[in-house]
């Protein structure tokens, strides 16, 4: 008799134990099928959070070649509407150029002489920084890294410093192909010109690698508040024209006309984009600039004193 109750109890037991064991396997099944679910839920949201970001960086590429060409476009084109004050600046300009064309060949002999004195780091540092590759892996490096890590600001920096190095650059190649000016390692003078010639010594007229370093230091410092540092990327820049006047390679007056050309290019597509509201920062620049206008000021007298009154 017990060992039939033994022995029932024993089957009991085991069809429990294959039961629960059955169910578990059950229950394990399921829950690999949710994983599985789960992963491939997670593995489609981020394809489609990559497919949107890529979309969005393919977008934002868009719109900042957009603006470069309107930029560009731009530069071309506004002096056609140019106004009295553009004149004036112009004949400022020629007047500069003059004055620096009057003292080229005392300038070169005197920095050309002293030549031996200058550090060979801030000659090196004159030519690679003026150099296309060099100034445009540096441009480029500032807009791809805004592109990538959607920060519109530098977007905006690469814009304008990508634009404005173009339109500049292709200005400088044409110059210089068309005066074909001789360089002082000529030693043909500041007077002699050789249009379309085909030798570098020829290609003096404007100064390539001055307007690259000015554009790009120009542009940049634009991005900042503080005088210093807008003085620190200025005096940066400002090495390539002094180094490239001491190696012979240019004359004052072509260093002197790149630069300002440099500046009034830069100014002219910087004023483009704040124009056309581009971007943030152009809304609120002109927003600002509206609401400064719009405040009149008027000073009362009284009894008991006098006050400044602001109206909006």
């Amino acid at each position: 008799m017990k060992m039939k109750t033994a022995i029932t109890v024993f089957g009991i037991l085991c069809s429990i134990m294959t039961w629960a064991q059955q169910d578990s396997i059950s229950i394990s099944t399921d829950s690999l099928e949710v994983q599985k679910d789960s992963i491939l839920i997670s593995n489609s949201d981020e394809s489609v959070a990559d497919q949107n970001k890529k979309n969005n960086i393919w977008n934002r590429l868009k719109y900042d070649v957009s603006a470069m060409a309107g930029g560009f476009a731009n530069a071309y084109t506004r002096p056609l509407s140019w106004e009295k004050k553009d004149y004036l600046r112009l004949g400022a300009t020629a007047a500069a150029v003059g004055v620096a064309y009057l003292a080229d060949e005392d300038i070169s002999r005197t920095l050309v002489r002293n030549e031996e004195h200058v550090p060979n780091v801030f000659k090196k540092f004159g030519w690679y920084f003026g150099s296309p590759q060099i100034n445009y892996g540096i441009t480029g490096a500032v807009y791809v890294t805004g592109l990538l890590i959607d920060n519109e600001k530098l977007r905006r920096t690469g814009v304008l410093m990508i634009t404005a190095a173009s339109v500049t650059g292709a200005v400088q190649q044409i110059s210089k192909s068309a005066t074909g000016r001789a360089r002082p390692i000529a030693g043909l003078g500041k007077h002699f010109f050789k249009p379309f010639g085909n030798d570098i010594a020829y290609r003096s007229f404007p100064s390539g690698h001055t307007v690259l370093s000015t554009t790009t230091s120009y542009a940049l410092s634009k991005q900042f508040k503080n005088p210093w540092i807008k003085g620190g990327i200025l005096a940066v820049g400002s090495i390539v024209p002094i180094s490239r006047v001491v190696d012979g390679a240019h004359w004052f007056s072509d260093v002197t006309l790149s630069a300002i050309m440099s500046v009034a290019v830069v100014e002219g597509i910087d004023k483009f984009l704040k124009r056309k509201e581009k971007y943030a920062e152009d809304k609120k620049y002109n927003l600002e600039q509206n609401l400064k206008r719009k405040i009149t000021w008027n000073i009362n007298a009284g009894p008991l004193g006098m006050g400044v009154v602001g109206q909006f």
